[in-house]
């Protein structure tokens, strides 16, 4: 007998202050039109001082565990997908993990891949289930990005947001998460990065001067193109074609490659969940909380098979294909 991870309930959570393109016309050298052009954001939500990564990560997870009709001590997993955590250690997981009251002893750890950060964790969720080592997990993507901007920088400042979206993964004999496809290649390392950090450079980290750089028409590319091969790849591990997937979800980086990978599945935007213009990127946020919209607005329903993808700084890149 098989057993599948199998989404049991969403969440997201979104800070209260929003910062629109006008907001910024008035803090850097640029223009609602141009942003809405090449990124199609029109607003984000920026995290008000002294609210933390786990403090948007616990309302989400709580929405979540509220739709599976699920207690925190009946998690027995927690992974936190951030590139924002809290502090250096202990991970935003423990702290979530005691936030919540989920079980003591149960494990509990971040992971690190920025923008691909959740579609990581839930691939690591599901190996556990499938594994028989979880049968309920709490899957979180976190970020207060705004954190690691450079708000003079016209081109990143612009792109990015906060906020928090979270799955609950119950073990089940229904098929659910089909499979997951990770990637990574670090030698493109210097396309898109914060430069600084602990061991290297911490006296700009001191100095707060760890912000992200990015090269944009450069990243654009390969982002694309990584894209469209790995709608390829979990079509072909799957044994489907581009008419069996009825949602696409994809990482809200920038509308030009929605766009795009669009077009690779031959689907219409009407299928294409799209938050990129109310939440801009959102890092590992992104994919779940565009999931989460689309599922309390009614559009995502139980039995549809829903693709996710992201691409991020390492680079990253991963998908997951699914029955909600």
């Amino acid at each position: 007998m098989s057993i599948y991870a199998r989404i049991a309930g969403t969440g997201g959570y979104l800070p209260e202050r929003i910062l629109s393109n006008q907001d910024l016309e008035r803090m850097v050298e640029t223009s609602d039109q141009w942003i809405t052009e090449r990124t199609g954001i029109k607003k984000r939500h920026i995290a008000a001082e002294g609210e933390a990564t786990c403090d948007l990560a616990e309302a989400a997870s709580r929405r979540a565990l509220e739709m599976a009709g699920r207690r925190a001590d009946e998690i027995d997993l927690i992974v936190v997908a951030t590139t924002t955590p809290d502090r250096i250690f202990p991970s935003t997981a423990c702290l979530l993990q005691a936030r919540l009251g989920a079980a003591a002893g149960c494990p509990a750890f971040d992971i690190q891949a920025v923008c691909t950060g959740f579609v990581y964790a839930l691939g690591v969720a599901d190996k556990f289930i499938r594994a028989g080592s979880a049968r309920c997990a709490l899957v979180v993507g976190a970020e207060t990005f705004s954190r690691i901007l450079d708000w003079s920088d016209r081109s990143t400042c612009v792109l990015f947001g906060d906020g928090a979206g979270a799955v609950i993964l119950e073990a089940s004999e229904t098929p659910g998460i089909l499979s997951t496809h990770l990637h990574a290649d670090g030698r493109y390392e210097s396309l898109l990065n914060v430069p600084y950090g602990v061991s290297e450079g911490h006296e700009h980290l001191e100095a707060g001067e760890a912000k992200v750089k990015m090269r944009g028409n450069e990243v654009f590319k390969i982002a694309v193109n990584t894209l469209g091969r790995i709608v390829d790849e979990t079509l072909a591990e799957n044994g489907m074609s581009k008419s069996d997937v009825d949602w696409l979800v994809p990482h809200q980086a920038n509308i030009r490659i929605i766009n795009a990978t669009a077009r690779k599945l031959s689907m219409p935007m009407e299928r294409v969940v799209v938050t990129v213009d109310q939440h801009g990127n959102t890092s590992a946020a992104s994919v779940p909380l565009a999931l989460d919209v689309a599922v309390r607005d009614g559009r995502i329903r139980r039995g549809e098979t829903v693709l996710m993808e992201a691409f991020g700084g390492g680079f990253t890149w991963g998908s997951a294909i699914l029955k909600f």
